[in-house]
């Protein structure tokens, strides 16, 4: 080494190992942590909106099932099967299909009879009333709502929708064309319909035609003022039936079908509270309840 030169030193630094990352494995282990918690919170919830019978199914699903329900035998995977039906060689499969198959019914059980007793003439008759009863039922809420609807698509009828009353009674669907003040349906004391009557006249035949039934019409006036029972309003009653009766056949409306005319006065006021109001007066006709047609040896024991 010449003179005056410095030294050259060489330094080892030695790297502590006590602080290393593990090199990320917690990271998986903690994700795998993750997935389980997933797993389990939503295991809880299926549990929570499971039902009662989808929980016993899916038990049932995972018990563990017997492959033979024989008790005779070894039951297991060689048992086999023989001719006799009992021993270690026992019937198997088909032992457990006669045990699981319902038994047949004996024709000569008294349940059967019991059975056939229960339906009576009398109950299969009631039955079919009741069948027909829901049937026309049906047919005639179908009806008054054809009609209802014809009248809010009309606009020469919309107006007139205050004098018809629509509802179903005992003998059948009843359809009234019922006066208002200042709307009359008749001239005063005359029997022909005026146009405003004429004219719903044919809308009501329009839905008569639709239902097989037979009809009624029932002509009704209102009460004096001071309380008099004029003989002529019979008369006049009457005639108002018989002339919308006329109107209903000339716009297709069948002459068999009518079952009946009446005029019944003032005998039957729409507002028995007040006999004189003009409501009172109005043609009703009714799509009568048909009875049940019975078989011909109905009754004969």
């Amino acid at each position: 080494m010449a003179m005056g030169e410095a030294p050259i030193l060489i330094k080892k630094v030695k790297k502590a190992g006590g602080h290393a990352h593990h090199g990320g494995a917690w990271k998986v282990a903690y994700a795998d942590f993750v997935t389980a918690m997933m797993a389990f919170f939503l295991l809880m919830w299926l549990i929570n909106t499971t039902s009662p019978e989808q929980k016993r199914g899916i038990a049932d699903y995972f018990a563990p099932a017997s492959i033979s329900e024989s008790t005779s035998g070894s039951g297991g995977i060689l048992g086999g099967t023989a001719l006799g039906e009992d021993g270690a060689q026992g019937a198997g499969s088909q032992a457990i299909i006669e045990q699981m198959a319902p038994e047949s019914p004996n024709p000569n059980d008294g349940s059967q009879q019991d059975a056939a007793k229960e339906m009576s003439p009398e109950a299969s008759t009631e039955a079919l009333r009741e069948a027909i009863l829901q049937r026309e039922q049906a047919a005639f809420a179908s009806a008054a709502q054809s009609l209802r609807q014809a009248l809010q698509d009309m606009p020469e009828l919309a107006e007139l929708s205050k004098n018809i009353l629509i509802d179903q009674t005992p003998e059948g669907l009843r359809i009234q064309l019922v006066d208002q003040e200042g709307r009359s349906m008749f001239a005063t004391g005359r029997a022909e319909p005026n146009d405003r009557a004429k004219l719903l006249l044919r809308a009501v035949a329009k839905i008569v035609n639709q239902l097989p039934n037979r009809i009624s019409i029932a002509g009704h006036t209102n009460a004096s003022v001071d309380g008099a029972k004029p003989d002529g309003d019979w008369q006049l009653s009457a005639a108002r039936a018989d002339a919308s009766r006329r109107v209903l056949q000339s716009a297709g409306v069948d002459p068999d079908r009518v079952y009946q005319v009446s005029g019944k006065a003032n005998s039957e006021p729409l507002y028995p509270d007040d006999p004189t109001l003009a409501g009172n007066r109005r043609i009703a006709i009714v799509l009568l309840r048909e009875a049940p047609v019975l078989p011909p040896n109905h009754g004969l024991q």
